[in-house]
């Protein structure tokens, strides 16, 4: 007779902890033992919150376990914006806010803190992590693979601490029906993001618990450079959000999904890693270390950026209309540049921006000494995210 959810949740709990040191945590990091026929079926936690290294232990898992064996993997990451593997960062993220000490984002100490930005392996939209957020993810061999599959695995673990409205959608994210005397409103609680590869597949997302920063995200990801890129990269869909809105903690989350894992592949103990582990980590895998360091470059960030362009007004092949330009720029000022990865290839218009063809948008520290014009500077500056705005 199978457990019912509530039992195995009940019978994992007191193995999930953040202070729970448990025998053997470190042989996953082994590749030899994460690559061992026998492991069909693990589960890890990790306790580190640095957003570049949980990306870089995902993408080992999903590099070194069995093709035929199941993974999950949940961790949690301090003020992070995570943009997708073809995605331009100057088109989703407001960059002088992210870079702001005063962009009102609270970070796990309850104090204001820097936002880090991440560009991920794998595909979808941007999204926003803090403390209130767990992230899931599930790698499994392709034949098993379902867009829909693993995400209902967390909509279960939902419902069964309370989220009665908790549904996959047809865009296969999570989203929350909230019934009012007048209406249901459906809300995004959860998105999704795929990798696949010839012998593994890997599907992770997101789940909004207790965010403490809802109201700032959409400043955040509100780009003032949007109205005039034409990009070719992949574009975020927007949708509302909201938390989930439980009682419960973190770790019950975590509990829920573990067991509802385990009813689906088979329980087995999950492994914390903590955070003293994650530098044990960086010095000891090179596997990791080196995707860590990937990660965390500016090159990575920036110049995977798919080609786009810049106009300040409409163009055959971008003719929508544009917002005003500030009254205190010159009169003929009109430009257009030409960004591939990251690289400006061509420009034309005005003589101001033509010495920085050839130039990465991102080494660029302050538009005003790049194009000689203050209010140019400055108006670039604010659109780009660097120098001084003001």
């Amino acid at each position: 007779m199978a457990l019912s959810r509530r039992l195995i949740t009940t019978a994992i709990r007191s193995r999930i902890s953040p202070s729970i040191r448990l025998p053997g945590a470190h042989r996953f990091f082994n590749a030899d033992a994460v690559s061992h026929p026998s492991n069909r079926v693990q589960v890890y936690i990790s306790r580190a919150t640095d957003p570049y290294l949980n990306l870089s232990i995902e993408h080992f898992l999903l590099q070194k376990s069995p093709p035929d064996s199941v993974i999950l993997f949940l961790y949690t990451n301090r003020p992070c914006v995570v943009v997708g593997r073809n995605q331009n960062p100057w088109v989703e993220v407001n960059l002088s806010q992210l870079k702001s000490s005063n962009n009102g984002i609270i970070s796990d100490d309850g104090n204001q803190g820097d936002v880090l930005l991440v560009r991920r392996r794998s595909g979808g939209g941007t999204v926003f992590h803090d403390a209130g957020n767990v992230n899931y993810s599930v790698i499994c061999p392709p034949e098993s693979f379902d867009r829909n599959k693993h995400a209902a695995m967390v909509v279960r673990a939902l419902v069964s601490l309370g989220a009665r409205g908790a549904r996959v959608n047809e865009r296969h994210d999570i989203v929350l029906d909230v019934p009012s005397s007048q209406n249901t409103q459906t809300f995004k609680i959860s998105g999704s993001a795929y990798k696949l590869t010839r012998l593994r597949s890997l599907h992770h997302g997101t789940c909004l618990l207790s965010s403490r920063n809802l109201p700032r995200v959409g400043p955040l990801l509100r780009s003032p450079a949007a109205p005039y890129v034409k990009a070719r990269g992949v574009e975020s869909v927007r949708s509302p959000i909201r938390n989930v809105g439980l009682e419960s903690d973190n770790a019950a989350f975590e509990e829920a999904v573990v067991a509802e894992f385990g009813a689906m592949y088979g329980n087995v103990d999950p492994e914390i890693v903590t955070p003293s582990d994650a530098q044990e980590i960086l010095r000891d895998v090179p596997a990791i270390a080196k995707g860590y360091t990937e990660l965390k470059s500016l090159e990575w960030i920036y110049t995977q950026t798919p080609q786009f362009t810049f106009s300040t007004h409409p163009t055959n092949e971008d003719p929508r209309s544009r917002p005003p330009l500030p009254d205190n720029l010159p009169p003929d000022f009109h430009a257009v540049m030409t960004v591939r990865h990251g690289q400006i290839t061509e420009v034309s218009g005005t003589d101001l921006l033509k010495p920085l063809n050839s130039t990465y948008l991102h080494q660029v520290t302050d538009w005003r000494s790049s194009v000689g014009n203050d209010p140019v500077g400055r108006w670039l500056n604010s659109l780009f995210g660097v120098g001084d705005t003001s």
